[in-house]
Protein backbone atom coordinates (compact mmCIF):
# COMPACT_ATOMS: atom_id res chain seq x y z
CA UNK A 1 0.00 0.00 0.00
CA UNK A 2 1.49 3.36 -0.88
CA UNK A 3 1.26 6.74 1.20
CA UNK A 4 -1.64 7.87 -1.27
CA UNK A 5 -3.90 4.66 -0.84
CA UNK A 6 -2.77 4.56 3.29
CA UNK A 7 -4.23 8.14 2.73
CA UNK A 8 -7.34 7.59 1.61
CA UNK A 9 -7.75 4.45 3.82
CA UNK A 10 -7.34 7.09 7.13
CA UNK A 11 -9.51 9.17 5.56
CA UNK A 12 -12.36 6.78 4.55
CA UNK A 13 -12.76 3.43 6.15
CA UNK A 14 -10.59 3.91 9.18
CA UNK A 15 -12.35 7.16 10.20
CA UNK A 16 -15.73 5.80 9.92
CA UNK A 17 -14.82 2.82 12.30
CA UNK A 18 -13.01 5.20 14.58
CA UNK A 19 -15.93 7.40 15.02
CA UNK A 20 -18.86 4.57 14.83
CA UNK A 21 -16.59 2.71 17.86
CA UNK A 22 -16.41 5.82 19.75
CA UNK A 23 -20.07 7.09 19.72
CA UNK A 24 -21.26 3.18 20.64
CA UNK A 25 -18.62 3.23 23.22
CA UNK A 26 -19.59 6.96 24.65
CA UNK A 27 -23.53 5.76 24.40
CA UNK A 28 -22.67 2.79 26.74
CA UNK A 29 -20.13 4.12 29.54
CA UNK A 30 -22.87 6.82 29.66
CA UNK A 31 -25.81 4.06 29.80
CA UNK A 32 -23.76 2.24 32.44
CA UNK A 33 -23.40 5.28 34.42
CA UNK A 34 -27.14 6.29 34.23
CA UNK A 35 -27.90 2.99 34.79
CA UNK A 36 -26.71 2.43 38.11
CA UNK A 37 -29.20 4.04 39.32
CA UNK A 38 -28.89 6.01 43.34
CA UNK A 39 -32.03 5.62 46.14
CA UNK A 40 -34.23 8.35 46.59
CA UNK A 41 -32.60 11.41 49.50
CA UNK A 42 -35.40 10.64 52.36
CA UNK A 43 -34.12 13.16 54.53
CA UNK A 44 -34.90 16.93 54.15
CA UNK A 45 -32.77 19.60 52.17
CA UNK A 46 -30.97 21.36 54.73
CA UNK A 47 -30.64 24.45 52.13
CA UNK A 48 -33.00 25.20 49.32
CA UNK A 49 -30.41 24.26 46.03
CA UNK A 50 -30.52 27.24 43.89
CA UNK A 51 -27.94 26.33 41.21
CA UNK A 52 -25.58 24.53 43.66
CA UNK A 53 -24.53 22.52 40.89
CA UNK A 54 -23.59 24.94 38.07
CA UNK A 55 -21.85 27.10 40.81
CA UNK A 56 -19.40 24.13 41.29
CA UNK A 57 -19.07 23.57 38.13
CA UNK A 58 -17.50 27.00 37.33
CA UNK A 59 -15.87 26.76 40.59
CA UNK A 60 -14.21 23.74 40.61
CA UNK A 61 -12.76 25.15 36.88
CA UNK A 62 -10.18 27.13 39.03
CA UNK A 63 -7.78 26.33 41.29
CA UNK A 64 -8.22 26.59 45.01
CA UNK A 65 -6.88 29.18 46.80
CA UNK A 66 -2.53 28.58 47.14
CA UNK A 67 -3.01 25.80 45.02
CA UNK A 68 -0.78 27.06 42.15
CA UNK A 69 1.77 28.55 44.59
CA UNK A 70 1.96 24.59 46.20
CA UNK A 71 2.29 23.01 42.89
CA UNK A 72 2.58 24.92 39.68
CA UNK A 73 3.56 22.64 37.27
CA UNK A 74 0.58 20.72 37.54
CA UNK A 75 -1.94 23.63 37.41
CA UNK A 76 -0.50 26.36 34.78
CA UNK A 77 0.87 23.41 32.94
CA UNK A 78 -2.88 21.39 32.91
CA UNK A 79 -4.15 24.83 31.68
CA UNK A 80 -1.89 25.28 28.91
CA UNK A 81 -2.33 21.87 27.81
CA UNK A 82 -6.28 21.85 27.92
CA UNK A 83 -6.80 25.00 26.83
CA UNK A 84 -4.21 24.81 23.98
CA UNK A 85 -5.93 21.47 22.75
CA UNK A 86 -9.55 23.11 22.22
CA UNK A 87 -8.07 25.66 20.12
CA UNK A 88 -6.01 23.22 18.09
CA UNK A 89 -8.95 20.94 18.07
CA UNK A 90 -11.92 23.55 17.31
CA UNK A 91 -10.18 26.68 15.53
CA UNK A 92 -7.98 25.01 12.98
CA UNK A 93 -8.94 25.63 9.38
CA UNK A 94 -8.92 22.01 8.28
CA UNK A 95 -10.23 20.66 11.59
CA UNK A 96 -13.28 22.81 11.09
CA UNK A 97 -13.86 22.21 7.84
CA UNK A 98 -13.63 18.02 9.09
CA UNK A 99 -16.27 18.45 11.43
CA UNK A 100 -18.02 20.78 8.87
CA UNK A 101 -18.52 17.68 6.67
CA UNK A 102 -20.05 15.56 9.33
CA UNK A 103 -22.48 18.19 11.15
CA UNK A 104 -22.83 20.99 9.20
CA UNK A 105 -21.66 23.09 11.75
CA UNK A 106 -19.02 26.02 10.54
CA UNK A 107 -17.18 28.88 11.97
CA UNK A 108 -14.01 30.90 11.70
CA UNK A 109 -11.09 28.96 12.99
CA UNK A 110 -7.62 30.94 13.94
CA UNK A 111 -4.55 31.79 11.72
CA UNK A 112 -2.25 28.90 11.09
CA UNK A 113 0.88 30.39 12.73
CA UNK A 114 -1.03 30.70 15.77
CA UNK A 115 -2.66 27.38 15.97
CA UNK A 116 0.67 26.68 15.56
CA UNK A 117 2.33 28.00 18.26
CA UNK A 118 -0.29 26.82 20.70
CA UNK A 119 -0.04 22.96 19.46
CA UNK A 120 3.82 23.81 20.39
CA UNK A 121 2.85 25.16 23.73
CA UNK A 122 0.60 22.35 24.70
CA UNK A 123 3.40 19.98 23.13
CA UNK A 124 5.70 21.20 26.16
CA UNK A 125 2.96 21.29 28.68
CA UNK A 126 2.51 17.77 27.95
CA UNK A 127 6.30 16.50 28.38
CA UNK A 128 6.30 18.87 31.39
CA UNK A 129 3.49 17.10 33.11
CA UNK A 130 4.97 14.04 31.92
CA UNK A 131 8.45 15.09 33.73
CA UNK A 132 6.95 15.61 36.77
CA UNK A 133 5.17 12.98 37.13
CA UNK A 134 7.66 10.77 36.81
CA UNK A 135 9.96 12.93 39.54
CA UNK A 136 7.03 12.98 41.73
CA UNK A 137 7.41 10.44 44.57
CA UNK A 138 3.47 10.53 45.21
CA UNK A 139 2.40 11.17 41.46
CA UNK A 140 4.70 8.95 40.50
CA UNK A 141 3.78 5.89 43.17
CA UNK A 142 0.14 6.92 42.19
CA UNK A 143 0.21 6.51 38.76
CA UNK A 144 -0.46 3.14 36.95
CA UNK A 145 -0.50 2.16 32.80
CA UNK A 146 -3.58 3.75 32.48
CA UNK A 147 -2.20 7.18 33.22
CA UNK A 148 0.61 7.31 30.63
CA UNK A 149 -1.65 5.66 28.01
CA UNK A 150 -3.98 8.31 28.48
CA UNK A 151 -0.88 10.70 27.98
CA UNK A 152 0.69 8.89 25.05
CA UNK A 153 -2.78 9.26 23.03
CA UNK A 154 -3.33 12.52 23.68
CA UNK A 155 0.53 13.71 22.72
CA UNK A 156 0.65 11.58 19.67
CA UNK A 157 -2.00 14.08 17.84
CA UNK A 158 -0.55 16.80 18.52
CA UNK A 159 2.76 16.00 17.45
CA UNK A 160 1.96 13.75 14.32
CA UNK A 161 0.12 17.26 13.50
CA UNK A 162 2.68 19.09 13.94
CA UNK A 163 4.98 16.92 12.12
CA UNK A 164 2.59 17.10 8.98
CA UNK A 165 1.89 20.81 9.47
CA UNK A 166 5.46 21.35 9.07
CA UNK A 167 6.35 18.66 6.17
CA UNK A 168 9.16 16.50 8.94
CA UNK A 169 9.90 13.25 9.65
CA UNK A 170 8.52 11.63 6.62
CA UNK A 171 7.13 12.40 3.28
CA UNK A 172 3.79 14.98 3.99
CA UNK A 173 1.31 12.37 2.59
CA UNK A 174 2.63 9.81 4.98
CA UNK A 175 2.94 11.47 7.86
CA UNK A 176 -0.80 12.94 7.34
CA UNK A 177 -1.67 9.78 7.26
CA UNK A 178 0.05 8.24 10.71
CA UNK A 179 -1.54 11.93 11.71
CA UNK A 180 -5.34 10.89 10.97
CA UNK A 181 -4.37 7.37 12.39
CA UNK A 182 -3.44 8.53 15.84
CA UNK A 183 -6.60 10.39 16.18
CA UNK A 184 -8.04 7.54 15.35
CA UNK A 185 -6.57 5.33 17.80
CA UNK A 186 -7.60 8.40 20.26
CA UNK A 187 -10.93 7.74 19.13
CA UNK A 188 -11.90 4.07 19.45
CA UNK A 189 -9.91 4.30 23.25
CA UNK A 190 -11.22 7.51 24.47
CA UNK A 191 -14.69 5.58 26.15
CA UNK A 192 -12.34 2.92 27.89
CA UNK A 193 -9.42 5.09 28.96
CA UNK A 194 -9.20 8.05 31.35
CA UNK A 195 -9.75 10.07 28.98
CA UNK A 196 -13.55 9.97 29.13
CA UNK A 197 -13.54 12.45 31.62
CA UNK A 198 -13.77 14.77 28.77
CA UNK A 199 -17.30 13.72 29.10
CA UNK A 200 -17.95 13.67 32.68
CA UNK A 201 -15.78 16.07 33.96
CA UNK A 202 -18.70 18.75 34.41
CA UNK A 203 -21.48 16.07 34.85
CA UNK A 204 -19.77 14.87 38.41
CA UNK A 205 -18.85 18.41 39.17
CA UNK A 206 -22.58 19.80 38.71
CA UNK A 207 -23.86 16.39 40.98
CA UNK A 208 -21.46 16.30 43.30
CA UNK A 209 -22.62 20.44 43.55
CA UNK A 210 -26.06 19.81 43.96
CA UNK A 211 -25.81 17.03 46.37
CA UNK A 212 -23.42 19.08 48.68
CA UNK A 213 -25.83 21.93 47.94
CA UNK A 214 -28.92 19.50 49.31
CA UNK A 215 -26.89 18.84 52.63
CA UNK A 216 -26.10 22.63 52.83
CA UNK A 217 -22.53 22.20 52.64
CA UNK A 218 -20.12 24.60 50.39
CA UNK A 219 -18.99 22.74 47.09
Amino acid sequence: MNPLDLLTFARGSAMNWALMICVAGIVLRLFEIFGLGRKADLSRARTVSTGSGWRTVFTRSWPAAGMIKRDPVTYLAGYVFHIGLMIVVFCYAPHIDFIRSMTGLNWRGLPSTLVDAVAVASIIALLALLVHRLTHPVKRLLSGFGDYLAWGLTLLPLLTGYLAFHHQLFEYTLMLSLHLFSVELLLVLLPFTKLFHSFTVFLSRWYNGEIAGRKGVAS
